[in-house]
């Protein structure tokens, strides 16, 4: 586990911070000739559950506005593998804020199987920036808030 620094409690305390997830079914074009989920995969399942994490917060209705000034900006991205996925697999994404900086925020991710096992997790940073000037643009407090009661 020492790759996976940015979890800095065990394994299973670090599980149970999570709350939000979505439910996706491991298709058969994201499986490889061994006949597991390809390893670029997790980082699309990253994308949706982080998109309909902040379409929960109301985030992503106001970046989508043509008329608002930001847009969010994916600045890294990892991936860590535990356990091998296969085709038409349940998969449970789990996001979460685990940390909130002044105009960036660091998301962590877990993919779980039906039974409950972790196959995957991950991270990234995501930064709120101005469309107009390409610079980050601090996080307006409202923002802030739901960022961290989430």
């Amino acid at each position: 586990m020492a790759r996976m620094d940015y979890i800095t409690t065990p394994l299973n305390e670090w599980q149970k911070t999570f709350e939000f997830y979505i439910t996706i079914k491991v298709r058969f074009s994201e499986t490889d000739m061994f006949g597991h989920m390809n390893n670029t995969v997790p980082f699309t399942y990253f994308e949706e559950a982080r998109i309909e994490f902040f379409k929960s917060l109301g985030f992503m209705q106001e970046w989508t506005n043509t008329e608002n000034e930001t847009i969010p900006v994916v600045a890294d991205l990892q991936c860590d593998y535990l356990k091998q996925v296969y085709f038409d697999e349940t998969i449970r994404i789990y996001v979460r804020a685990a940390s909130i900086g002044r105009s960036s925020v660091d998301l962590h991710y877990m993919g779980m199987n039906a039974n409950d096992e972790i196959c995957f997790t991950g991270r990234n940073s995501l930064v709120n920036m101005s469309k107009k000037t390409g610079k980050s643009v601090e996080w307006n407090t409202e923002w802030k808030n739901k960022l961290q009661n989430m």
